[in-house]
């Protein structure tokens, strides 16, 4: 088990749709632990493969919603929701990445979310939610599809991302950072 970089926005690998896993075997579980350690290192709710640069399609989850711990993972997510909001998000519905890392803007979210998938083991399973977990539920299934939560984001918000990825230089593929460290690394 490991910590591994985080990709940085910019990254091609970031918005390649994943590919299904089709092996399950002690690798894929040697990976999910992997993905976990560096989820809790990065102090993140979530995290998905791609966002380590592999492009399976599996997730895994760490977060508390109303007092409950949510922990667990999911291989090959199929997403539906609740209708998403196409009108300006509450200032205070804040939503962040690791692959966009200090970086915070509202976003429209379904309120409720389930995605259907399997266990590392082959094994059939849903994960159903409102709330903050519905959110990381989608978050993570964007990701998976390769698509960053800045895509979106609507009006001012979508303007001030842009603004914020230029000015960071987040437009060219290499950048990521290694959770533990706080170090922001560019390509050389």
């Amino acid at each position: 088990m490991s910590v591994r970089p985080i990709l940085i926005a910019g990254d091609p690998r970031l918005t390649t749709p994943a590919v299904p896993v089709t092996a399950f075997d002690d690798e894929l579980a040697a990976f999910i632990d992997d993905l976990f350690d560096t989820n809790t290192a990065a102090e993140g709710a979530g995290l998905a493969a791609n966002q380590i640069g592999d492009p399976r399609a599996v997730f895994v989850y760490d977060l508390v919603d109303d007092g409950q711990r949510h922990r667990g993972h999911v291989v090959n997510p199929v997403l539906e929701t609740s209708p998403i909001p196409e009108t300006m998000p509450d200032p205070d519905d804040l939503e962040g990445c690791l692959s966009v890392p200090d970086e915070w803007f509202p976003t429209g979210r379904a309120h409720w979310a389930k995605v259907t998938g399997v266990d590392m083991t082959g094994r059939p399973l849903t994960v159903e939610a409102t709330g903050y977990l519905a959110r990381c539920l989608q978050h993570e299934t964007d990701h998976l599809t390769g698509r960053l939560y800045l895509e979106r984001l609507i009006g001012r918000n979508k303007r001030e991302a842009r603004r914020m990825i230029k000015d960071r230089q987040w437009t060219r593929p290499g950048n990521s950072w290694l959770p533990g460290t706080d170090s922001r690394t560019s390509p050389s």
